[in-house]
This record gives C-alpha cells, sequence and structure tokens, in this order.
C-alpha cells in the first residue's frame, strides 16, 4: 500500500549513517545522493532521508525476511553504538509470530524491525 516514505532529520549524516547501517542487513543500500538521500534494495527506491525540522512522534516498521536478521539488525546497532529501544522478542499480543526489536534513529523516532514468521 505505502509506495515510499520520506523523513527529515536535523543530523543528515548521522542519520544515514543509521539507515545504512540498519538496513544493510535487508538488502538496502543507499542509491540516490541528492538532497534527499534515497535507498532501496535494487527493485524499488522507496526510504527518503533529508535536512530539516524532524517529526519525532513516529514509529515506523521494515520487514524483515526471518528472525535471525532482526536479531542481527539488533546486534550490529549495539556493535556500533546505535540507540537501543526494545531488544528483538515475540510479541504474542499482536500475533503469534510477531518477532521485533526496535532501535531509536538519531532523531528519535521509533524504527522497528519485524518479522512475521514462524521460526
Amino acid at each position: 500500500m505505502i509506495d515510499h516514505l520520506e523523513i527529515k532529520t536535523s543530523d543528515l549524516t548521522a542519520t544515514v549513517a543509521f539507515y545504512k547501517t540498519t538496513l544493510a542487513p535487508l538488502g538496502y543500500s543507499q542509491t540516490v545522493d541528492g538532497p534527499a538521500k534515497g535507498f532501496g534494495d535494487g527493485i524499488s527506491l522507496d526510504f527518503f532521508v533529508l535536512e530539516g525540522t524532524p517529526s519525532t512522534d513516529v514509529h515506523y516498521a521494515f520487514r524483515a525476511p526471518d528472525r535471525a536478521t532482526v536479531d542481527l539488525i539488533y546486534e550490529g546497532a549495539s556493535k556500533t553504538g546505535l540507540t537501543l529501544d526494545r531488544a528483538p522478542a515475540l510479541a504474542a499480543h499482536i500475533h503469534p509470530n510477531y518477532y521485533a526489536g526496535y532501535l531509536r534513529d538519531p532523531d528519535g523516532r521509533l524504527v522497528e524491525f519485524v518479522c512475521h514468521e514462524a521460526e
């Protein structure tokens, strides 16, 4: 349903570095380097970051193919000093296979990495 997402940040360098690190295990890389920095997976270009006043009271999630990838993203974030929010865990109150880990980007937004598949 959503074609792409654009966020604004007060620190473009730090925010682009955050998403380069956390989206790489999902097959995403930065493919546009204009005023808006665009990320895609080689098929679609669907996430953009640009400088501006950030909206911080938001939450969005990136889908991971499996639970191991959620763990990999969270562990990588921990090793590189990114802001951790909640460690990966099952959230059975949402559905029996909802497995998610949460980080905070440099502007404080809640960024979720989620897998909906059984282990």
